[in-house]
């Protein structure tokens, strides 16, 4: 289902039409992105849809307006589409592909129905006709086309505005003539508008100035009287509107832009270099004209009035107009109103009144990702919203007069915001975090009104914010008395991996990075794992801290000592998320969910964690529950408030998920979003909505109770940012223009050309210029001969009569010294102007000038080799500038290596590998820091360490493992080489640690590669594993009773065979005579030497402290026979050390967890593997004087009887006479005591059935023939089955139930009444005042709401249904009660829960301590098998049953 309600992506920018609405339809769409939103025209806007399959930006939207047509629309998009729409269905109509460049302007005719206008770029008009897929294409001008509009008077007129300010007016028909030219705009037509009135005959008053030769705002440009066409309307970037009279061809009316001053301030160049004009002419105004102005202001023209234009600002009160430029109008009448609707540049959509010219309603739009949403806990309703365009949202959701009331905050951000946090009791103070690592505190209650900046931070994150959260200050903030330490500080967790503390009354001050304090608490010498999210408990005791490697540390506040490491996710942690603390069941509030890139949610339960924290932090490697269903990476988890138990998860496949984490079930799935989902929120105040956000640009409100699927799609439903367009229909291809791709020709073969490069090439000459000189004429030559011997004569002077530019420059290499150094100077000019600086230096080498050459081939970055060798000739300090100078030369042009060779050569060692490290050159600078700096200096570990966190990033964990182990890092070594989480890995990693002297980390990642092992059918993989690690005997047991039992099941034809890989098993016997404890005990003694009491004792210390969670009909199937394995492991222990409590107990788990898991027909193989002879010599060997121990016996016999009970149910004879008379012994009334529903039970079988006992007595005739014997030993056989089943009719048992069941009910009612106070409190400002407490009114019967996932209501009154099926058979049991239920209420509610509580109570703890089948469920089997045993069934009673929702068992 659609969402509920919406913040849609903002409509485009700078596009002269990519609004409309429809007054037939009472829609107004508008373009965004790639798609078009619908919204529902009313009091207050709703959401009405999105017209999805364009690929690229739509650039045109409009509806079609004729009478019978006005569901259709059409859009147009950069991706060269033009589509039409039906808004009833969103569906596509048709669509054409005509266009060859990209479609600037659209327009539906509003006289022909079928015909929509579309122009682009390059000066193309396509006229199309939908209906008979006909188009014409027209070119009036070679100019870009900004706008067009069909005429609403002629069908054939159409108006187009250029981006050079020409306006044409072009006749479609069969003419195809140019009507006019309108030449008087100097820059580009935003927008065009026709009059509404089909004449020019109306408008006296332009008549009246057009004869006195008077035009305002303008020259005279018209003087004759019009009688017939129509008048247009054109807005300019050159901030006028011109209004051109069709019938002339020339405008008569030039209305310039006013300044309009706001605040006191004028209108800013800049604004006017930006402006956006559009206009609009209102169909029932033709005397008044709309228009935008700079700022975003709405201006009413009134051109009714002579002389100096008129205009009214639209909005009587500050805050109502726009805040930046506007670029669509258009209006449509509902009820008798005329509606305006604009979009600006500040993305909020307006709806006017044009009567009273006041803004109705607005609803504001987002620019940009939707990161994050945070609800307020202090003003419950007020919805933060991180946004990607550099703004934060404020919803309050819970406004009633504005559905849309939401304030935008801008000032100090300039960043995108990717995270957000209220503070958990000071109200309006909202923590903020951005991509660029900046994090600030908003005052939203005051900056609303003073338009106040936000705190921000000293301290920058290096990379983007990914979570922010309030909790108490930890050391070093910690210490300090209460007045001088804030109550809460602002943590914030980024993408370079640290998580810091910000004190919020000194933004200001450095920041603390709270790795220091985990450190010195809990004395961790490796390195620290990146942390990427963080989440307080609730309560502000315990930090969770998500990491990158997929782990999760829980710390104890305030010191931040570790609790326990959970490792279940092997992938970064997006998500972390506590259970809240305010529900009935205070167990609930140790549960903390998390999702990762692996698309599995983990839920876990620390309760006995947090509450006994042991002395050695554990590693958690199973979950207490997985939520699997998801496909991508799950980005953000939020608990309901209102329900226990009850999780939402957003995902990147699209979809949200809603789930029932104690059972495991997907309840309700959303899947309105277009894109991938960033993040969630259930609504604090409903308890039936859920608030999403994505990459679509969209926040959405959506009801869990309304959605169609419940499951999370089986594919990931990739919905890409420009999705594919739909298909077309087959009758438009042949109007379509395809592009045909060229045949590329094969060129002919040319001849190969002679290699001219193996000639000898003539080295280039250092004197090019005298030896030009020296090339002339002979005349020259003899001149320059006689020059020289002039010069020679008089005492060689030649040096000051030349001059560099002279025609006998070359003639100084013949005179003196100053005559050869202009020389020189000329010829080195020439080198650097044809681009040889190597041969100007060298000229300068030769003139003796080293330091000068080499100072100017370095600032010029024109260093060799060559000058670097020769540059010791200038001395030491020289040679080392040159060669530093040339080393950043290299580094400009990327030569690291060679740079760091140089920078080797002056010794400068550290700067060489710290270039090399900078430039991620890291295995050149290891090699150069190994071979040159001592072993023990840090350089050379920090480099390691850099180098192995770049290697892990890029996924490269074996050579980073290698990196850490060259730091002496083998603990980070291991967890690196880890990460990759395959069996190789593992075993490689587990091999690792053991080998470092890591052995609690090596039996870990051992036991894990174990279960990856056994998960892929690999037995004998598994023991290899777990045989290098002494400590894990226990579990090598563990795995080897998985093995055989996993053999006696697929004997059985039980096990699963989806693995395409076939079973590794070890060479053990599996013996169906034997038992199979005594057959695991035979195993175990030769094969892994167990054999005495002490070694057992041993090993079942080291299992028992091991606890799985319960099971659920969701857990996997392998997961559930490994845990029951471990409890049989227990029991075999337990039988060889005599422990028969223990083993009894260990025995009825593993039984309860076939049963929690919904796998009836695993329950009874195991009941008849371990116990074939039933359970009475174990009753022997127990301590009768344990009530405990009795009651585990009991509780295991009731589940052996169960499974008998139901053999019998499924395999009832059919024809034998003797089953007739086979039923149950009569049971004996129970007591006063017992609860009415099993006394209602009791009395079936004890006035129903015993007198049918006394009637047929379960006899055999002694005349019977052999066959009928044999029938008769089945049958005695069966009596006896049925005889052993009567332990289930435990009155006790019964009672205990009952009396649970009632608790839980009044618990639901207490629940549904809380619901029912919640929804009433939103709409207590519609209801009428009570002085009465709506918790303390009774609730009528019948009156509680139904299941907020569409399940079934309560019952009726006084009425309670069950029904169960099994094969074929289905057996429905109605019921009812004579008297109504009385309205109940609060005070009888709680008085009631307190002596059901009390009643709970006065029961045994034994009796409470073990699980037990459900009795009612069993008489109503018993009840079956004796109607199915007697053709008359003796009359009963009405059965009172109980209904699942209510705490019956359901048995499908």
């Amino acid at each position: 289902m659609a969402a509920e309600r919406l913040l849609p992506a903002s409509p485009n920018w700078y596009l002269s039409r990519c609004s409309d609405a429809s007054a037939g339809a009472r829609l107004f769409g508008f373009a965004a992105r790639n798609s078009v939103y619908l919204l529902r025209v009313g009091a207050q806007p709703t959401f009405h849809g999105e017209l999805i399959g364009h690929t690229e930006r739509v650039s045109g939207f409009t509806f079609c307006h004729f009478p019978d047509q006005t569901n259709l629309c059409a859009s147009s998009s950069d991706d060269g589409t033009v589509k039409i729409w039906d808004t009833q269905t969103l569906s596509l109509v048709t669509e054409h592909t005509l266009h060859q460049n990209t479609i600037s302007a659209l327009h539906w005719s509003p006289l022909v129905k079928d015909l929509v206008v579309s122009g682009d770029e390059k000066g193309i008009i396509i006229c199309y006709w939908h209906n008979r897929n006909d188009s014409q294409q027209f070119f009036p001008e070679p100019r870009t086309i900004f706008c067009l509009t069909c005429s609403p008077h002629q069908e054939n007129l159409v108006a187009i505005g250029y981006k050079d300010g020409m306006v044409v007016i072009i006749d479609i028909s069969r003419k195809k003539e140019i009507i006019h030219r309108l030449r008087g705009h100097d820059d580009e037509i935003h927008s065009l508008a026709w009059c509404p009135m089909p004449n020019e005959e109306g408008l006296y008053s332009w008549q009246e100035e057009l004869q006195e030769g008077e035009v305002p705002n303008g020259e005279l440009t018209q003087e004759a009287a019009v009688a017939k066409g129509c008048y247009l309307a054109s807005g300019s970037k050159d901030q006028t509107i011109r209004i051109w009279s069709c019938a002339r061809g020339r405008g008569v009316v030039t209305l310039k832009l006013p300044s309009v001053k706001r605040r006191g301030g004028a209108v800013d160049p800049a604004v006017k270099e930006r402006i956006w004009l559009t206009v609009h002419w209102p169909s029932d105004h033709p005397t008044e004209l709309m228009s935008s102005c700079f700022g975003g202001e709405l201006l009413l023209w009134d051109l009714a009035q002579s002389g100096k234009r008129k205009w009214t600002l639209l909005g009587s009160s500050e805050g109502q107009n726009h805040s930046r430029i506007v670029f669509n109008l258009c209006s449509l009448r509902v009820q008798g109103r005329e509606l305006l609707f604009s979009i600006s540049m500040d993305r909020d959509v307006k709806c006017w009144d044009v009567a009273t010219l006041d803004c109705c309603w607005t609803v504001p739009s987002l620019g940009g990702f939707v990161y994050s949403l945070a609800f307020s806990p202090v003003d419950t309703g007020c919805l933060a919203i991180g946004v990607g365009d550099s703004m934060i949202r404020v919803w309050n959701t819970l406004s009633i007069s504005n559905a849309y009331d939401v304030k935008t905050y801008w000032q100090g951000i300039k960043a995108k915001v990717t995270a957000l946090c209220w503070h958990l009791t000071k109200e309006g103070c909202l923590a903020f975090g951005t991509d660029d690592g900046k994090v600030g505190i908003y005052d939203t209650y005051s900056g609303s009104t003073k338009n106040k900046p936000p705190q921000i931070s000293s301290t920058y994150h290096k990379k983007t914010v990914y979570t922010l959260a309030w909790g108490p200050p930890v050391p070093p903030l910690s210490f300090g008395g209460d007045g001088d330490k804030p109550s809460l500080t602002l943590y914030s967790c980024a993408g370079e991996g640290i998580v810091l503390q910000h004190n919020p009354w000194k933004l200001n001050g450095e920041a603390t990075d709270i790795n220091k304090v985990i450190k010195d608490t809990n004395s961790i010498k490796h390195k620290m794992p990146a942390r990427t999210e963080i989440s307080w408990k609730p309560d502000g005791k315990i930090l969770a801290l998500g990491n990158e490697d997929g782990s999760i540390e829980i710390f104890q506040a305030p010191n931040l000592k570790l609790l326990c490491t959970i490792q279940q996710h092997h992938k970064l942690i997006n998500a972390i998320c506590w259970h809240h603390d305010h529900g009935t069941q205070p167990e609930l509030s140790y549960l903390i969910a998390s999702g990762s890139i692996n698309a599995v949610i983990y839920v876990q339960n620390l309760k006995s964690i947090i509450e006994s924290p042991p002395e050695t932090p554990p590693t958690i490697t199973e979950p207490f529950r997985t939520l699997a269903g998801h496909t991508a990476k799950i980005t953000s988890l939020s608990w309901s408030p209102h329900h226990e138990g009850r999780l939402v998860s957003a995902c990147y496949d699209g979809t949200a998920q809603v789930w029932d984490v104690l059972k495991e079930e997907p309840l309700s799935n959303y899947r309105g979003h277009r894109g991938r989902l960033l993040c969630v929120q259930w609504s604090p105040v409903d308890p039936d909505s859920v608030y999403t956000g994505g990459d679509d640009f969209c926040v959405h409100k959506w009801l869990t109770s309304k959605q169609e699927h419940s499951h999370p799609p089986k594919v990931s439903k990739e919905v890409p940012l420009h999705p594919s367009a739909l298909s077309v229909p087959d009758l438009m291809k042949p109007f379509m223009n395809h592009r045909a791709t060229p045949v590329m020709k094969e060129q002919p073969k040319e001849k190969p050309a002679p290699d001219t490069s193996l000639k000898k090439r003539k080295p280039r000459s250092l004197l090019p210029v005298s030896t030009s000189l020296d090339h002339r004429s002979k005349d020259e030559l003899h001149q320059d001969c006689l020059m020289l011997a002039t010069c020679l004569n008089a005492k060689g002077k030649l040096g000051k009569d030349l001059i560099p530019d002279s025609d006998h420059v070359h003639l100084g290499l013949f005179a003196d010294r100053a005559a050869l150094y202009k020389m020189l100077e000329v010829e080195g000019r020439n080198h650097l102007e044809n681009g040889h600086p190597e041969l100007f230096q060298q000229l300068m080498l030769w003139k003796g000038d080293l330091k000068g050459t080499l100072q100017s081939a370095a600032e010029r970055g024109e260093l060799t080799d060559q000058l670097v060798a020769v540059s010791p000739m200038a001395g030491y300090q020289a040679w080392v500038w040159t060669v530093e100078a040339y080393a950043k030369q290299l580094c400009f042009q990327e030569q690291y290596i060679k740079a760091a060779s140089h920078l080797l050569s002056i010794h400068k060692v550290y700067e060489a590998v710290e270039l090399l490290k900078v430039n991620h050159s890291y295995r050149e600078a290891v090699v150069i820091a190994k071979a040159r700096l001592r072993p023990e200096d840090p350089v050379l570990k920090d480099l390691y360490t850099t180098w192995a966190a770049n290697l892990e990033e890029d996924g490269h964990y074996s050579m980073a493992a290698k990196c850490y182990l060259g730091a002496a890092s083998p603990y980070d070594a291991v967890k690196v080489l880890a990460k990759k989480g395959d069996v190789a890995s593992l075993k490689a990693a587990a091999e690792l640690a053991l080998r470092a002297g890591e052995k609690d980390l090596s039996t870990t990642l051992s036991l894990r590669c174990a279960q990856e092992l056994v998960s892929a059918r690999n037995w004998v993989g598994a023991q290899e594993v777990l045989q290098r690690q002494g400590s894990l005997l226990g579990q090598r047991l563990v795995f080897c009773l998985h093995e055989l039992l996993c053999k006696c099941l697929c004997k059985r034809n039980l096990a699963e065979h989806k693995s395409s890989s076939p079973p590794c098993y070890h060479s053990w016997d599996v013996r169906d005579k034997d038992s199979f404890l005594e057959m695991v005990t035979e195993v175990w003694q030769s094969e892994f030497g167990v054999s005495t009491v002490d070694q057992a004792k041993t090993m079942w210390k080291q299992l028992h402290g091991i606890l799985y969670p319960p099971a659920t009909t969701n857990t996997h199937p392998k997961q559930l026979l490994f845990h029951i394995a471990h409890d049989l492991t227990l029991a075999a222990l337990s039988y060889q050390t005599a422990s028969w409590e223990e083993a009894v107990t260990a025995l009825l788990s593993a039984v309860t967890r076939s049963c929690d898991a919904g796998n009836f027909t695993l329950l009874q193989e195991i009941c008849s593997l371990l116990l074939p002879k039933g359970c009475d010599d174990l009753r022997d060997k127990l301590d009768s004087t344990s009530s405990r121990s009795m009651a585990a016996h009991k509780s295991l016999e009731g589940f052996l009887a169960y499974g008998q009970l139901y053999d019998l149910w499924w395999n009832l004879p059919t024809d034998s006479p003797v089953s007739k008379q086979m039923v149950p012994e009569s049971v004996s009334c129970p007591s006063k005591q017992a609860a009415p529903e099993q006394n209602a039970v009791s009395g079936i079988f004890a006035e129903g059935m015993a007198p049918e006992l006394e009637e047929h007595p379960p006899s055999i005739p002694a005349s019977c023939p052999g066959p009928c014997a044999a029938d008769s030993g089945d049958q005695i056989e069966r009596q006896l089955k049925v005889n052993r089943c009567k332990v289930l009719l435990s009155e006790d048992i019964a009672a205990l139930q009952n009396t649970q069941k009632d608790i839980a009910k009044i618990q639901e009612t207490l629940a549904d009444m809380i619901r029912q106070h919640q929804r009433n409190s939103l709409q207590e400002s519609k209801l009428q005042p009570s002085p009465e407490s709506e918790l303390d009114k009774p609730i009528p019967p019948g009156s509680q709401s139904p299941g907020a996932f569409g399940g079934e209501g309560k019952r009726q009154a006084g009425q309670r249904s069950f029904c169960f099926s099994v094969d074929s058979r289905v057996l429905f049991i109605f019921a009812s009660k004579a008297a109504a239920k009385e309205p109940v209420s609060l005070p009888e509610l709680s008085k009631q829960l307190a002596m059901a509580k009390q009643q709970l109570a006065e029961f045994p703890d034994s009796l409470k301590a073990f699980p037990f089948p459900d009795v009612l469920e069993c008489s109503l089997v018993f009840l079956h098998i004796h109607s199915q045993s007697h053709s008359d069934p003796p009359p009963r009673p009405p059965l009172p049953v109980a209904s699942p929702s209510q705490g019956g068992s359901s048995l499908t």
